[in-house]
């Protein structure tokens, strides 16, 4: 089993920036990729970033440019670099963590909600 905290949401104006962690705890040796999704009221689950066991990243392209994943593979934490947000970006953020042992298991953190507004 692996257990998410995130952490590092909150109000911010248009243009401004934040950074979410996602310190992460238990089978860790095991995941193979983590990431970051967003669900704003009424809309699906979506894709925002990942980084996997390698290095390799991935954006979606809304954020391309403006965001950066990256991990502190020592303190065993996620971290999501926010900037030049926009009302757009406001949503609940979920870590992820994905394993492979047999089969796909996702993991996900409690969310911590990004508001951007003036």
């Amino acid at each position: 089993q692996v257990q998410l905290v995130e952490s590092g949401g909150g109000l911010v104006q248009p243009g401004g920036s934040l950074r979410l962690s996602c310190a992460a705890s238990g089978s860790i040796f095991s995941i193979n990729a983590m990431g970051w999704y967003r669900q704003a009221p009424g809309r699906q689950r979506e894709f925002v970033a990942d980084i996997t066991s390698g290095g390799s990243t991935n954006y979606r392209d809304s954020v391309k440019g403006r965001f950066t994943i990256s991990r502190d593979n020592a303190k065993n934490t996620l971290f999501l670099q926010m900037n030049n947000l926009r009302p757009e970006d406001t949503a609940v953020y979920y870590c992820n963590a994905v394993r492979y042992v047999l089969a796909r298991h996702d993991y996900w953190g409690q969310g911590t909600q990004v508001t951007v507004s003036s």
